[in-house]
């Protein structure tokens, strides 16, 4: 495949070939940092470890040099940064068994460029070269410029292809917002028990950023743990570990939908809930 960036690359943890590997895909994520993939496409990576019929696949937009450090990194450089995150996204695919993972390699002030199209063309070639049954994407709610970038030149490269080969899902994931506030009704509930361990394994191995002063191992876990208890108020917990998704499906499917009238849709449903819990009992 032919990408726009030069230090692009495929990446398969088994050594087999990339064309064979973005073939068998059924899970993919598109994230756009090192480490986002495991934060937010937990359940992905999960239902797929293990297995031989199904099988999980990352995209990493952006190049990962800006990110924050201290400790034994304060001192490197961009590209030193940039160079050790890749390697830290292949050992995660190894541990989780990926089927690959793909680095774009763009710098974050391009993706959140909306006049770049590359970063949609470089996308729309890895949906064609995989056709996933489930995408995962950062939530349109995120804090994160450079993940709501992402996210929508996703959803762009998504509503471009053939209506026949699209996702039947395409969910929204959390990682710098959380999705606890959005109507029960609303979310997508990720229950994450199986493999626990392959899970908390996957977030540890990032050490540039847990070492570098951001423990995103422990505030991940935690919020899942979170999530499950405080999910029902009134039952017990079904669940140890959960995460949350917004369903963005009806996006991809109906290319004329608004995507800002969508997402404030979600809003506007817990803005009146809590108008009226407060009106009933006032």
């Amino acid at each position: 495949m032919k990408w726009s960036k030069p230090g692009s690359e495929i990446y398969t943890p088994d050594s087999t070939s990339p064309t064979e590997a973005l073939s068998r895909t059924t899970h993919l994520a598109i994230a756009s940092h090192p480490d986002d993939l495991e934060i937010m496409a937990a359940e992905g990576i999960l239902a797929c470890f293990g297995r031989q019929d199904q099988w999980f696949t990352g995209v990493v937009v952006t190049d990962g040099a800006g990110s924050a450090r201290d400790g034994i990194y304060a001192h490197f450089t961009d590209e030193q940064m940039r160079a050790i995150r890749r390697r830290e996204q292949k050992k995660a695919a190894v541990v989780g068994e990926y089927s690959a993972v793909i680095f774009l390699d763009y710098p974050s002030n391009e993706v959140k460029d909306a006049g770049n199209l590359s970063p949609i063309h470089d996308l729309r070639a890895v949906l064609q070269a995989t056709h996933p049954h489930t995408v995962y994407l950062h939530n349109l709610a995120d804090k994160h410029p450079t993940h709501v970038a992402t996210a929508l030149r996703s959803i762009q490269a998504l509503r471009d292809l053939p209506e026949d080969v699209k996702p039947s899902r395409v969910v929204g994931c959390e990682v710098w917002r959380s999705l606890d506030w959005m109507e029960d009704e609303d979310k997508v509930v990720f229950r994450l028990d199986l493999h626990e361990n392959i899970a908390a394994a996957l977030v540890a191995l990032f050490d540039s950023q847990i070492t570098g002063g951001k423990r995103y191992d422990l505030a991940t876990l935690g919020r899942r743990r979170a999530n499950a208890t405080y999910f029902e108020s009134h039952s017990v917990d079904a669940a140890q570990m959960i995460n949350f998704g917004m369903d963005l499906t009806p996006l991809i499917h109906q290319p004329d939908l608004s995507i800002q009238d969508y997402v404030l849709g979600y809003i506007d449903r817990f803005r009146a809930s809590v108008a009226a819990n407060l009106i009933k009992y006032s």
